[in-house]
């Protein structure tokens, strides 16, 4: 049961970060962008969690919290850069 719950949910979010590359790659505007690359790093976290469940390691474990962390950080990197035109003052 718990094998077919983790097929549906990886198969659920793969399609998820595909809509997400699109929304990246066509995206009218760069708020639009941002978003969908912010969307994406949650997304891969996600993934990164449900296989770690599927092959029950705890490496993918602290795999993803390394990404929340680098995904927050480029986030609010790239809003600064958006909003100013530089990232440290």
């Amino acid at each position: 049961m718990l094998d077919i719950a983790l097929t549906i949910s990886l198969t659920l979010i793969l399609m998820a970060i595909l809509m997400n590359a699109f929304r990246l790659t066509v995206g009218p505007s760069m708020p639009d962008r941002v978003l969908a690359l912010d969307t994406m790093y949650v997304n891969s976290i996600a993934l990164i969690v449900l296989m770690g469940l599927w092959l029950n390691t705890r490496i993918y474990f602290e795999s993803a919290l390394l990404i929340a962390m680098l995904g927050f950080i480029s986030t609010v990197a790239v809003c600064k850069y958006i909003l100013r035109g530089d990232i440290i003052e």
